[in-house]
């Protein structure tokens, strides 16, 4: 099956491993047998409904997303029919605060969200950055780990009855203080850990997967467990250091 991956600005939101992230996507989808056709996509481009199977998003500085925040506020309506029809996303960092409501910089002033995740952004005085664990719960009564590094000044608010992605075990998460991590909805995960993220949890890469497939073939599939040691001991390696480290101001 070719599946049809959106990397929305690829040039301006790259610095967090994210094409180390979609090659962990493109690599696991060939050892199934499936191809992973992944598209840029900027500010010129169109977004035909329904074409995308999944769509990712990585993190910037503030002045990249600054640069790109109209661009992407003007595909919100396409990425928003997308999701609704089933498409998958992930959106990491910057990406994950600008597919929100708005992002207020420390100067005040905000810039337009698309509105696909129900929070909003703040930028605080202090950075907040470390190894981060949380628990994870995409499928009723399966829980796992998600391990990775966090780095970000962005205070990020969930509304009333938003799904996080996570628990925090340990770290900071979305504001330091909520004790959660990420926002899901439906398909779509937002989440601050990079690091990079699905190198080290090849289960949430699965997962997308999974979900892509689902949205290209109408039901979604039953993986055979591959061999992730190293990915597995990549992860341990990480858990470990954001138990006995956390996260720091």
């Amino acid at each position: 099956m070719r599946l049809v991956v959106g990397h929305l600005f690829p040039d301006y939101l790259n610095i967090y491993a994210d094409r180390g992230n979609i090659a962990v996507l493109a690599r696991r989808a060939a050892w199934r047998g499936h191809e992973l056709e992944v598209r840029a996509l900027g500010a010129d481009d169109v977004i035909p409904p329904g074409e995308h199977d999944l769509y990712y998003i990585g993190g910037g500085q503030d002045r990249e997303q600054e640069l790109i925040a109209p661009a992407l506020a003007a595909h919100g309506e396409a990425l928003l029919a997308g999701v609704g029809g089933g498409a998958a996303l992930l959106a990491v960092c910057g990406g994950y605060q600008l597919l929100g409501r708005f992002y207020r910089d420390q100067s005040g002033e905000e810039l337009q969200g698309v509105g696909l995740f129900p929070h909003h952004t703040v930028a605080g005085d202090r950075r907040m950055i470390g190894d981060v664990l949380l628990e994870c719960e995409l499928e009723p009564g399966e829980r796992r780990t998600l391990a990775g590094f966090e780095n970000h000044a962005g205070r990020t608010y969930l509304d009333d009855g938003a799904e996080p992605l996570g628990r925090v075990l340990a770290g900071f998460g979305n504001d330091g203080e909520s004790g959660y991590e990420g926002c899901r909805a439906g398909r779509a995960i937002g989440t601050y850990l990079h690091g990079p993220l699905l190198p080290r949890n090849p289960w949430l890469a699965d997962w997308l997967l999974a979900q892509a497939i689902a949205h290209r073939a109408g039901e979604v599939p039953v993986f055979e467990p591959l061999e992730d040691g190293l990915e597995a001991e990549a992860h341990e390696v990480s858990a470990e250091r954001a138990k006995t480290r956390g996260g720091r101001f």
